[in-house]
């Protein structure tokens, strides 16, 4: 369908091949160059021809200029191959463009899949559930936000495990973080390794990454101390976010949290340190991450366009046709 016309939608109107209007004067320089064909009467009878040349008292030459003046091409005929030329000049309707941005990132999700994760002092629409229930609840709402990503995910417990290497497939991603079961890694809690896996994943990865890592315990295993791999991490460029889940000692029962050592591991990698204690705070955590984290970035204009050519075709089949039926009677179709 084609806009109504105006001054200004005028500007959306282009080209794609405007050489091809070269085109136009063809008909007329053909009719230059090349001489008429002779038109012949059926029966050959050179004496008559040459005795009417003589009765006029004509030269071939005078009668090749008279015969080139009294055939001139018919308006018609260059209307209908200027809309042919039109047609091969490609004429397309452009849509208003719409400039559009685009978020990328490099994210690592590292989630605590320790033997604590399965205390179940978290409420979560009305009912009581375990701390990783809620973690991937929460954490599906960040990474669906995020659609722009590449997102990667590590659990570790007793060690650390790559789960998902950094990709755009989500729908992958939040399938292997439902299916991971408390304690598949193991009962303690390694951060230094969770913490090392993801950086030797992200460490030749362009940009800025990020690694947000969540847990609700103190490092209690693995071969590496969290904050020497935090140091290492931080000198090439990736950042931390670290999430304490759950309550801290002296606030009755619960598992303890390192606060000293997440601090620092943030604080190292100039990323930031969080404490959620129910949902509620776990989600405006992530939201302030999607937040901070929003790199935008401009992307080539989108800009829908129609081709028209198929009108100026178009009349060029109708008016044939209408001349084709007019002249029919004349043996002309």
């Amino acid at each position: 369908m084609i806009p109504d016309l105006d001054w200004q939608a005028l500007t959306q109107l282009e080209f794609l091949w405007p050489w091809a209007i070269a085109l136009l004067p063809l008909p007329w320089l053909v009719r230059q160059l090349l001489p008429p064909a002779p038109r012949q009467a059926p029966l050959q009878a050179p004496t008559l021809v040459e005795t009417a040349r003589k009765a006029v008292r004509e030269t071939p030459e005078k009668l090749h200029r008279r015969r080139v003046r009294r055939l001139p091409i018919p308006l018609w005929a260059w209307f209908l191959w200027t809309l042919l030329v039109i047609s091969a000049m490609r004429p397309v309707w452009y849509a208003t463009p719409t400039p559009f941005t685009q978020q990328g990132k490099n994210i690592m999700l590292a989630v605590d899949l320790s033997g604590s994760m399965e205390k179940p002092d978290m409420r979560l629409g009305g009912q009581a559930v375990d701390r990783l229930t809620v973690v991937k609840t929460v954490v599906e709402d960040f990474v669906r936000q995020r659609k722009h990503d590449r997102i990667g995910l590590v659990v570790f417990g007793s060690r650390a495990f790559l789960i998902s290497p950094l990709t755009y497939d989500h729908a992958t991603l939040l399938r292997l973080l439902k299916e991971s079961q408390i304690g598949m890694a193991g009962d303690n809690t390694a951060i230094g390794d969770a913490i090392g896996i993801a950086f030797k994943h992200l460490r030749h990865v362009p940009g800025d990454p990020v690694l947000i890592l969540l847990t609700d315990g103190a490092n209690t295993d693995g071969e590496i101390q969290p904050l020497e791999a935090a140091r290492e991490a931080g000198r090439q460029g990736l950042k931390i976010y670290t999430i304490a889940l759950g309550r801290s000692a002296g606030m009755g029962g619960g598992y303890d949290y390192d606060e000293q050592t997440l601090r620092k591991i943030a604080q190292l990698t100039g990323g930031r340190f969080y404490l959620a204690r129910n949902p509620d705070q776990l989600r405006q955590i992530y939201a302030e991450i999607n937040r901070l984290e929003t790199v935008p970035y401009d992307i080539h204009s989108l800009r829908t366009h129609t081709e028209l050519f198929i009108w100026p075709l178009g009349v060029v089949l109708l008016v044939t046709l209408l001349i084709g039926w007019r002249r029919g009677g004349n043996g002309w179709i």
